[in-house]
């Protein structure tokens, strides 16, 4: 795993100014660096050394040095991969998987990226035509940014790289903020800086002549195949799963595993077979997965090594992992991930870990309410959205929040797995107009794609397109490449994704349990109550600290001074609801309070 940075433009001190791009993402690849440059572009890298140790530094070349390629990530496949581009006559000066790729793309062009299984953003300049061609893995697992403005065109793995380059403009995108206030995280292709996208899961582009195209090469769909029996699925997850765990553990250096409570990470432990797992936990034992997590590393043999976090801790870094994250994420447990990885990191080079099992299998709590709450959506939709625009009306508690959700359209509520302000309260809190008309704009186009679907794989589909990549699979990268730390995940593999998407709806989720089939092939390798164990997330106790007399008066202050965003009374308000116990106001607190953590390291 690692890092890169680059740019084209007609500077003079490219040596330079790449080296510093480069420098500020030293975290991502600690062990080495290496640039190339020439009159029209300047490339960096850092390395993480994971595969072939000795040889694999980047730049690397094609044979006659006409090509060169920066990559991050991890290829599962690349040692069949080269053994068809030998057969073609290709020849190769290392081991590295990067290699793979540059030669991949020298027989197939953009073809080569269907062939790939793994993980990856990678950059190829040809010295010839002077194109770029860049690339983003299917599911958006590593993280690629570019910036465009003018005839200024950067790129990189994390944002702040750009802050080294004399012609970038460190602008606010103000406009992002009511979005991230509905979501708790950054959304979409635009992010939080003026100018600065992101490069979408399975697109690629090209740059050349001041001109870039962007196209999109790959794209999940969920197409249920009602012709095996719910023990034949049951049977091929668990072979897909065991040559995905065997493929993610390819490495020239040693690999842990990330274990918290839930059935994800237990069942990636137990059948990796590693040596170490990773858990941290708090000191109120309600949020504490440690002793859980003993007890199974014990069972399967391995060391579990963890660490409690401290709440003094827990706030005293968030300014730093707001910076390390580029923009704000309001998730808490991606607080409790930084320091999780941390001493991952301390033990190991590569950890594996659990995310996307959720989306693909059909995992959340939430994927069940139209089998639990049947009776209500018998009611007709006219008369459910007369009652649930009646209970607006009235202050918003677990009853009234009830009929107001039921009674709207899935299209119009749900826009992933956390919903923070709706659009009447965005518009409530902010100082100023909203620019936006509001978050069903958003999520509009994609629910277009899935019209004809259950409103189960309605949900999985959103969910899949924006928690996972704006969220879960942001933070997984972001903390763990803080820390040096490669992870893995073994859920979201090609192999596993392209089996599993035809797994119908009953077999993912009914009334009584949520990952049907997926569970009960854990219940093969694990002890029921676990295999059982209903959705928790990532356990933090934010409601708590937030009463805190200590933490309530610092997001108070902050609060207090925030009216260049913010009606200071409004947000107050909320902050001493739930000091007082008259709501649960926790989640909305915080994600106000990250934003602010985050503007005042970038910009204030």
């Amino acid at each position: 795993m690692c890092g890169f940075a680059g740019f084209v433009d007609k500077e003079k001190n490219k040596k330079k100014i790449i080296k510093d791009m480069a420098d500020l993402i030293k975290h991502r690849g600690p062990d080495s660096d290496g640039y190339y440059c020439d009159d029209n572009v300047a490339l960096g890298f850092r390395r993480l050394s994971i595969i072939d140790l000795n040889n694999g530094s980047q730049p690397i070349y094609n044979e006659d040095n006409t090509k060169v390629i920066i990559f991050n990530g991890e290829i599962y496949n690349y040692q069949e991969l080269k053994e068809d581009l030998i057969s073609k006559g290709h020849t190769f000066k290392t081991s590295a998987d990067t290699e793979v790729i540059l030669h991949g793309y020298e027989e197939y062009k953009e073809n080569i990226l269907m062939k790939l299984r793994g993980m990856f953003a990678f950059v190829i300049y040809d010295t010839n035509s002077k194109e770029l061609f860049a690339a983003r893995d299917f599911y958006g697992i590593k993280p690629f940014y570019y910036y465009l403005e003018n005839d200024e065109f950067l790129f990189s793995s994390e944002i702040k790289s750009f802050l080294a380059h004399p012609n970038f403009k460190k602008e606010l995108n103000k406009e992002m903020l009511e979005s991230y206030l509905t979501f708790q995280y950054s959304v979409g292709e635009e992010t939080f800086f003026k100018n600065v996208y992101k490069l979408r899961p399975g697109h690629y582009l090209k740059y050349k002549d001041k001109k870039l195209e962007i196209e999109q090469y790959y794209e999940l769909k969920f197409e249920a195949d009602d012709n095996k029996t719910l023990e034949e699925w049951e049977k091929g997850i668990r072979e897909h799963l065991d040559d995905s765990i065997k493929a993610h553990k390819i490495s020239d250096v040693e690999v842990g595993s990330f274990l918290s409570s839930g059935v994800d990470s237990s069942l990636i432990a137990t059948l990796s077979d590693v040596d170490k797992t990773f858990t941290v936990g708090f000191e109120n034992k309600n949020y504490s997965e440690i002793d859980y997590a003993k007890d199974l590393s014990q069972k399967i043999e391995t060391k579990n090594i963890s660490k409690v976090i401290t709440k003094e801790e827990y706030f005293d870094s968030i300014s730093d992992i707001m910076y390390y994250m580029d923009e704000p994420l309001a998730d808490p447990s991606c607080i409790a991930l930084y320091f999780v990885a941390n001493i991952a990191s301390q033990n190991v080079k590569v950890s594996l870990s659990g995310e996307g099992a959720d989306e693909i299998f059909g995992g959340y709590n939430i994927y069940s309410e139209p089998y639990t709450l049947s009776w209500y959506y018998k009611i007709p939709y006219p008369i459910r959205n007369l009652i649930g625009r009646i209970a607006s009306i009235f202050k918003h508690k677990r009853g009234i929040n009830f009929l107001i959700r039921r009674g709207q359209k899935l299209e119009n509520r749900y826009v992933g797995n956390a919903f923070i302000f709706n659009n009447k309260e965005v518009k409530k809190i902010l100082s100023y107009k909203p620019y936006k008309k509001g978050y069903q704009n958003i999520t509009k186009s994609y629910y277009e794609k899935v019209k004809n679907k259950d409103d189960v794989t309605k949900m999985q589909y959103i969910d899949f397109n924006f928690w996972l990549i704006g969220d879960i699979l942001l933070k997984a990268d972001k903390m763990s490449m803080a820390n040096s730390l490669e992870v893995r995940v073994p859920y979201l593999d090609r192999m596993v994704i392209d089996y599993a998407r035809h797994l119908p709806t009953k077999y993912k989720v009914d009334k009584n349990t949520t990952k049907k089939c997926f569970r009960r092939v854990a219940n093969e390798v694990l002890e029921d109550k676990v295999s059982n164990k209903k959705k928790l997330g990532f356990p933090v106790p934010i409601r708590n600290w937030i009463k805190d007399d200590d933490i309530y008066t610092k997001i108070k202050t902050r609060f207090l001074s925030a009216s260049e965003f913010f009606n200071p009374n409004e947000i107050v308000k909320l902050l001493d609801d739930h000091k007082n116990g008259k709501y649960d106001n926790s989640r909305k607190v915080w994600t106000i309070y990250v934003f602010l953590v985050w503007y005042d390291r970038y910009f204030a």
